[in-house]
């Protein structure tokens, strides 16, 4: 037990419980086996992908390293969050270890970031590779997918190490119990005695300077491709050019729809209820995951080749 500068006494906290749903207890038992389906298909498609790959001579190209990355982004972001996510739905195992629910609210923020990069500098591929496709081979190089790697990794790492760090630095005054089933920064930090403005400040900066600059450079790719698209005569070049762009363009709606009606819950706040905002960023964590494979399965026949292949050998 200590005293802080305010004079408010805080109490040493060793773990903290995360209470799911307060005000619908019942959305456990409800969301328990989706959640399940759909993380069990988000580990299953996801590594499925990455094997084919990896053993695939052919996908050795910088497109599909890319998603290679996005795979393993998306592995790690659900194996953080739903695990926990379900021991509390199934079990009841509501108590997280202080240091763990940082190391967890830092790896949700950081690897989240990295996926909306990841998603950037896709769209800056399928840019180059619709608007310069002679200059293409020469631009997206293994060399240009590394680099990325480490753009991604090391822009992302270092921009959201605060996050944790300033909320770890808080005083616990008002409780343990998280209202929410992951250690989002502003369902911790709202129990602390202290004025949170810094911790609430660089969270809305961080979150709209990388998600945000990633959008917008993403729309601006998408357009610049529209554009040119819309110029091709040749037969059957229009469609072939949107068809190579498909993909990845369902996967970022995946990821940004469900991102903006989050945010846009967290708005209007008081007109639903305040678990709906809880259950939507516990399903961003798994439901882009398990969608992004299947949508690149489906509609890129290499991949659908690939996976033929290593079944017919015995996969």
């Amino acid at each position: 037990m200590t005293t802080n500068q305010n004079g408010t006494i805080s109490i040493e906290i060793s773990d903290f419980l995360l209470n799911c749903f307060v005000r619908s207890p019942s959305w456990q038992l409800s969301f328990s086996l989706p959640l399940s389906l759909l993380f069990l298909l988000a580990m299953g498609a996801n590594g499925v992908l990455l094997i084919t790959i990896w053993l695939e001579a052919s996908l050795h190209e910088p497109m599909y390293y890319l998603l290679s990355i996005l795979s393993l982004l998306d592995i790690v972001l659900c194996l953080t969050v739903i695990p926990k996510v379900l021991t509390i739905f199934w079990f009841d195992l509501k108590s997280i270890n202080f240091y763990a629910c940082f190391i967890q609210m830092y790896i949700m923020n950081c690897f989240l970031a990295m996926e909306s990069c990841t998603f950037m500098v896709m769209a800056y591929d399928r840019y180059v590779a619709i608007c310069h496709p002679l200059r293409y081979p020469s631009i997206i190089t293994e060399q240009f997918v590394a680099k990325a790697a480490i753009f991604i990794l090391a822009r992302n790492a270092i921009s959201t190490v605060p996050i944790p760090i300033l909320s770890s630095r808080l005083h616990y005054c008002g409780g343990n119990v998280i209202e929410n089933c992951i250690c989002a920064n502003m369902s911790v930090s709202k129990l602390s005695c202290d004025d949170v403005t810094i911790n609430r400040l660089y969270q809305f900066a961080a979150g709209w300077t990388l998600l945000g600059s990633d959008l917008i450079l993403i729309f601006l790719s998408y357009s610049l491709i529209l554009r040119a698209v819309l110029r091709l005569k040749a037969e059957g070049a229009m469609a072939k050019a949107l068809s190579t762009c498909g993909s990845h363009f369902i996967l970022i709606l995946f990821f940004s729809t469900i991102l903006l009606v989050f945010v846009l819950t967290h708005v209007a706040k008081k007109k639903v209820s305040p678990d709906v905002p809880v259950l939507l960023n516990v399903l961003h964590h798994v439901i882009p995951a398990a969608l992004n494979p299947i949508v690149y399965g489906v509609r890129t026949q290499e991949i659908k080749q690939g996976i033929q292949r290593l079944l017919n050998k015995g996969w």
